[in-house]
């Protein structure tokens, strides 16, 4: 491959792994030592706990109160192992969600998921953005699940009696993404959801979805899932229709 090949620019447009090129029949050492490097980021980034006290200070500093709660995952390794156990929690954090249980509109969850570290970098700037625009919303304490997988925001939502259950978790690492989060939610809450009766958000980060469109996104479709008392595959979504049409109406 010479180095100004058409290869070359496509390589510019994608953090995709193409146009490696070679030496003999292997790989470059510098492409080697690179896929070694991302490799080891994304292994860190599964293994890696969540620091739940400097979420929660952090979280407390901009005004949420919080409930500290744990899956029946009780560390990393039986997260990893045991998936169905990350969906479900502990008696101590049912007792608790019993403890403060009343009629929400929304409660929102942060859980480690794949990536504790996506949720260290991203969770605090999106609620930032997130918050104000929720306002008029009556939102449960945000739950810090430890262990936690998608759906354990059903049981949250379910015990705490709200309308819509909102999961902001970290996602699976990839070679060149390995702080990545996502948000579910869904509506109507309730253990024994499916996945099709959640909606999700993917990608936030610096090289995909800023924290700001993501909000926006959010906040439409959560007024478009109470307004028509659905989510998932039944609720169709119209926002980037509407962002296209509001721009062209200001031109």
């Amino acid at each position: 491959m010479t180095k100004n090949s058409a290869w070359e620019n496509y390589r510019s447009l994608t953090n995709a792994r193409i146009a490696l090129g070679r030496a003999g029949g292997s790989l470059t050492t510098s492409e080697m030592l690179s896929f070694r490097s991302d490799h080891a980021l994304a292994k860190d980034a599964v293994w890696t706990d969540l620091n739940i006290e400097d979420l929660k200070e952090q979280l407390e500093s901009i005004g949420c109160s919080t409930l500290s709660l744990q899956s029946k995952a009780n560390n990393r390794e039986v997260f990893i192992q045991r998936p169905d156990l990350g969906r479900v929690l502990n008696q101590s954090s049912i007792d608790l969600l019993n403890a403060n249980k009343k009629q929400y509109d929304i409660s929102i969850s942060i859980a480690d998921g794949l990536s504790a570290m996506a949720i260290q970098k991203h969770a605090i700037n999106f609620l930032e953005s997130l918050l104000p625009k929720l306002s008029s919303f009556n939102l449960a304490p945000i739950s810090i699940i430890n262990q936690g997988r998608v759906a354990i925001s059903d049981s949250v939502g379910q015990l705490l009696k709200s309308k819509i259950a909102i999961i902001l978790i970290g996602e699976r690492p990839g070679l060149t993404s390995p702080y990545s989060m996502g948000i579910y939610f869904t509506y109507g809450p309730k253990i024994g959801n499916t996945d099709e009766k959640r909606n999700c958000i993917s990608n936030i980060r610096k090289e995909g979805l800023s924290y700001e469109y993501a909000a926006q996104k959010l906040v439409f479709l959560l007024t478009e899932s109470l307004r028509n008392k659905l989510s998932g595959v039944d609720l169709k979504d119209t926002f980037d229709n509407r962002l296209l049409k509001d721009e062209s109406t200001e031109n």
